[in-house]
C-alpha cells in the first residue's frame, strides 16, 4: 500500500479530484491519502507561499503529489506555487503525453501522438529579475549543463522505454548562441549515445509552426522551460482540449502528477468540469509507484468512456457525441467501464517497469577560464553614444579600454547610427588591451572610476574565455 499526498486545490479542483479519487478506488489502486490543503485560502491566510511547513512535510515524506489546480491571487507579490513546488523538489522533467481522440473528440489532427519532455528547473523560470533603470527591467535567462544532460537524457530514456523513434529538440540558438546554444550542444553529444533512435533539431519558431501544423512529424520533444510550457499547452489544445491532459513532474527523489489547465473559477460547484487531465495525472502517477496493471485499467477505460460518446460539455458535439454529462456522472461511467477495452482508440499497454534511472551527473574537468575583460551597465538620461563614450573613457585604466556600447543589445558605439533607438539602459565593455589577463583589481578600480565620475553603474557581468573560446555575447550589429 503506497501512501501518497493529494491536495484538492481551488476553483473545479475539489471537484475533479474526488472523481479522480472515486475511479482510482473503484480500480483498486493500492494506495492512502494524506490530503494537504494548499493554493488561495492559504495564500490569503498571510503565508505568502501558499503551503504551510506540515504540507511540505507530507509532500517530502510521500515522495508523490496528486495535485489538483490552485489559483494564485493577483497582486500582493504571490509567486506560483508550481514552480516553487517544481524547483525546492528539484522536479527537473515534465512529461505531457498529447494524443488525439479521433473520431470521438474533434480534431484537425487525427494522426497525433507525441510526447513533450520540458526542463522544468531553469531558464528564464529561475524567476530572477530586477529594474535596473526608470526604462528597464531585467529576467536572467540560466542554463545549466547539468540541466540540459538530465532532461535530454530523461528524453532519450523515455523514448527507449516507450518504444518511441525519434527525439526532436527545438532551441533558439541562431539568437541566443550562448544558453540555448549550451541546451542544442548538449542534446548533439547525448544523442550520440542513442544511435537507433533518430534525433533531429529545429529553431523553436518554426519548430512550432510545424507542430502546430503537422504534430504526426513528432515523436518526443525536448525543449527548455518557457518553450516548453508554451508549446505544451498548444500540443494539448490542438489534440482537441486543453482539459484532456495531464502532466508528470519528476525528480529524483520526489513526483508531482497535475492537470495541465487551470483552476476555472467560473465554473467552480457546478459540476460541470471535465476531470479528464486530472484522471490522466493519476494514471502517470500509478505507472511511476509501480501499480502499471491499475493504471492500464482506468486509462483503457476512460478511452472506453470517450468511445460511448459520454463527454462533458467543453467536448461534447451535436452529432458525435452521444451523452452530455457532469464531473460526477463522467467518473460514474469511467467506474463503469473499468475492464473494458477501447474498439478504436489505442489501448494503453505498459511496460512493467516504466521508471527511469539516471546516472548521477559526473562534474567535468574544469576547463581553462580568463578574464578577458567587464561589462559595466550604467543608468544614463542621454541620447547620444558618443557623448557617454566620452564620459566612460575617462574611466580607462592602464589594461582595460572602453571598446563598445551597446542599447538593448545593439552596438550604439563606435560606429553606430543615429537612427537606434535607445533607452537609459546602456552596456559599456571594457575589454584588456595586452597579452595579460585582466584581474579583478582592474575591475575594482573601474567601479571606482566610475563612482568618481557620478556614472550610476547598475550591474557588472566578467567576460571570461573558456579554454581559449571568448564565452559572452557581442553586440548586434557588429
Amino acid at each position: 500500500m503506497k501512501r501518497i499526498t493529494v491536495a484538492k486545490g481551488d476553483g473545479i479542483g475539489p471537484e475533479i479530484m474526488d472523481a479522480t479519487l472515486a475511479i482510482m478506488q473503484a480500480a483498486g489502486a493500492q494506495v492512502t491519502f494524506d490530503e494537504i490543503e494548499i493554493g488561495e485560502r492559504v495564500y490569503l491566510s498571510g503565508n505568502t507561499s501558499g503551503i504551510s511547513e506540515s504540507a511540505w512535510e507530507s509532500i517530502r515524506s510521500n515522495k508523490v503529489l496528486l495535485k489538483a489546480p490552485i489559483t494564485t491571487p493577483q497582486g500582493g507579490g504571490y509567486k506560483s506555487l508550481n514552480v516553487t513546488i517544481r524547483k525546492i523538489l528539484g522536479l527537473y522533467a515534465n512529461i505531457r503525453p498529447c494524443n488525439s481522440l479521433h473520431p470521438f473528440v474533434t480534431t484537425k489532427h487525427p494522426n497525433m501522438d507525441l510526447v513533450i519532455v520540458r526542463e522544468n528547473e531553469e531558464d528564464l523560470y529561475a524567476g530572477i529579475e530586477h529594474q535596473q533603470t526608470d526604462e528597464v527591467v531585467q529576467c536572467l535567462k540560466l542554463i545549466s549543463r547539468p540541466g540540459c544532460e538530465k532532461i535530454i537524457r530523461y528524453a532519450f530514456e523515455y523514448a527507449k522505454l516507450h518504444g518511441r523513434k525519434k527525439v526532436t529538440c527545438f532551441t533558439k540558438d541562431n539568437i541566443m548562441k550562448q544558453t540555448d546554444g549550451l541546451f542544442h550542444q548538449v542534446f548533439d553529444e547525448i544523442a550520440k549515445e542513442y544511435p537507433h533512435i533518430e534525433n533531429e533539431h529545429w529553431i523553436v519558431d518554426i519548430g512550432a509552426a510545424l507542430l502546430a501544423d503537422s504534430p504526426e512529424l513528432f515523436d518526443v520533444i525536448v525543449v527548455p522551460n518557457l518553450y516548453g510550457d508554451v508549446l505544451s499547452d498548444i500540443a494539448a489544445q490542438i489534440t482537441g482540449s486543453v482539459g484532456l491532459a495531464g502532466s508528470a513532474n519528476i525528480g529524483e527523489e520526489c513526483a508531482m502528477f497535475e492537470a495541465i489547465h487551470g483552476s476555472a473559477p467560473r465554473i467552480q460547484g457546478q459540476n460541470i468540469a471535465n476531470p479528464s487531465g486530472l484522471i490522466q495525472a493519476a494514471v502517470q502517477m500509478l505507472a511511476h509507484i509501480g501499480q502499471p496493471d491499475v493504471a492500464e485499467n482506468i486509462h483503457n477505460a476512460w478511452l472506453k468512456t470517450i468511445e460511448d460518446g459520454i463527454h462533458t460539455f467543453d467536448i461534447y458535439k451535436e452529432g458525435l457525441s452521444k451523452q452530455k454529462v457532469g464531473t460526477k456522472e463522467f467518473a460514474q461511467a469511467v467506474i463503469a467501464n473499468l475492464g473494458a477495452m477501447p474498439k478504436q482508440l489505442k489501448k494503453l499497454n505498459l511496460a512493467k517497469d516504466v521508471s527511469i534511472t539516471l546516472p548521477k551527473y559526473q562534474r567535468k574537468t574544469p576547463r581553462k577560464k580568463e578574464l578577458k575583460g567587464v561589462d559595466l551597465f550604467v543608468h544614463w538620461n542621454g541620447t547620444n553614444a558618443n557623448e557617454l563614450a566620452s564620459l566612460l573613457t575617462e574611466l580607462n585604466t592602464e589594461d582595460a579600454k572602453l571598446s563598445m556600447i551597446t542599447n538593448r543589445g545593439i552596438k550604439v558605439w563606435p560606429n553606430g547610427f543615429p537612427e537606434t533607438f535607445c533607452t537609459d539602459h546602456w552596456r559599456c565593455r571594457y575589454h584588456i588591451e595586452k597579452e595579460a589577463d585582466l584581474n579583478k583589481t582592474h575591475i575594482i578600480k573601474l567601479l571606482a572610476n566610475a563612482h568618481e565620475k557620478n556614472v550610476d553603474v547598475v550591474k557588472t557581468e566578467n567576460l571570461y574565455a573558456f579554454d581559449g573560446k571568448p564565452a559572452f555575447s557581442l553586440g548586434q550589429g557588429q
